[in-house]
């Protein structure tokens, strides 16, 4: 019982969803000693929800394995072809599973219904005193999770929030610099063949003072958070998106190329365009994009997108400008500040 006390202690300190759930798979195999624990969230669209794992854990395990962050949808197992998983998280009760091992499937509980499901093999069923401990568990996990939504999303929007920004542009930065490294690397199976790069994306309202001052600002506010459900329409589960006041939006997302990354911006940008917002009808936005670079910061990746988002603004707007492409074509100057990290 000490032990799950201080797994408890740790999982509700920590402030970073990546390691969360993975603290969570910790603390039960640590209060269960199980063949197998494993953590599974929903993800997607409605209608094309996935299971993604976030952490798996075998007692001999030092570290969870877990499905890659990033993905493409069609990658990770659909709803329905995981019945027993779909059937605890709709119900959002504990299924067991009768067989070798004994499996016992928890519903996550979320703000409403559940997120997922936690999977626990073990070799003799659980006693239903040690279910209920583990949905106890399970409760502080969700309330630790509605803390860290408390503090790092948007009341208005829902959208992630700038306090939130900095420790995930960091972790992009990180990993595409460990990227481009794998391009170069000598062995073939380690060599990746297009490496992975990073994209910060700004998109800006236009004449949204227009909008407060004709409309009231609680239509101005509606605009906002339809403009919020549009975006999230429109861009991957895994990307990042937030707001970051006002009426500017960031988007953090992951893509090959910078045709890629425009073309992901662009959607987004037809999107807002063609859709019908109450009363005010119409709206259009200024996109800016800039690739995110080894020692950059989060204020001069922002700098530079927000340069190109200036550019849209004062020629037409409504459109997406990509800085680099504003720099080789002499429209923006070239900033030689990469960064505010000054190397020895």
């Amino acid at each position: 019982m000490p032990e799950i006390i201080d797994q408890l202690a740790e999982l509700t300190g920590l402030r970073d969803r990546d390691t969360l759930d993975v603290s969570l798979a910790l603390a039960l195999r640590d209060l269960l000693a199980p063949e197998l624990v494993a953590v599974h969230r929903v993800v997607g669209e409605l209608g094309d929800e996935r299971w993604q794992t976030r952490a798996r854990l075998a007692p001999t395990d030092v570290t969870a394995t877990a499905d890659t962050t990033y993905f493409d949808n069609g990658s990770l197992p659909a709803l329905g072809e995981q019945p027993a998983w779909q059937e605890c998280l709709l119900n959002n009760h504990t299924v067991c599973v009768a067989g070798s091992p004994s499996i016992t499937l928890f519903a996550m509980p979320a703000e409403s219904g559940a997120s997922g499901v936690v999977e626990v093999h073990t070799q003799q069923p659980l006693h239903e005193d040690m279910v209920r401990l583990v949905n106890g568990v399970l409760r502080i996990y969700r309330n630790v999770h509605a803390l860290l939504d408390y503090s790092e999303r948007d009341t208005l929007t829902g959208l992630l929030n700038r306090k939130s920004f900095d420790e995930t542009f960091y972790k992009m930065v990180a990993l595409g610099m460990q990227a481009a490294q794998q391009v170069d690397v000598a062995d073939p199976e380690r060599r990746m063949a297009v490496p992975v790069r990073y994209w910060l994306g700004v998109m800006d309202i236009d004449h949204f003072k227009l909008v407060n001052d004709t409309f009231g600002h609680l239509i101005g506010d509606e605009v906002l958070l339809l403009l919020s459900r549009v975006m999230r329409g429109c861009f991957r589960h895994s990307d990042r998106l937030y707001r970051f006041g006002g009426e500017e939006f960031v988007v953090l997302l992951r893509c090959p190329t910078e045709e890629d990354a425009h073309a992901a911006m662009e959607r987004f940008r037809i999107a807002v365009r063609e859709y019908k917002f109450p009363q005010v009808n119409h709206v259009t936005i200024s996109v800016g994009f800039t690739d995110l670079r080894p020692g950059d910061t989060p204020s001069s990746a922002v700098e530079r997108a927000d340069k190109a988002v200036y550019h849209a603004k004062h020629h037409g707007r409504d459109q997406v400008c990509s800085h680099s492409a504003l720099v080789s074509e002499g429209l923006v100057a070239q900033d030689n500040r990469d960064s505010d990290v000054e190397f020895f």
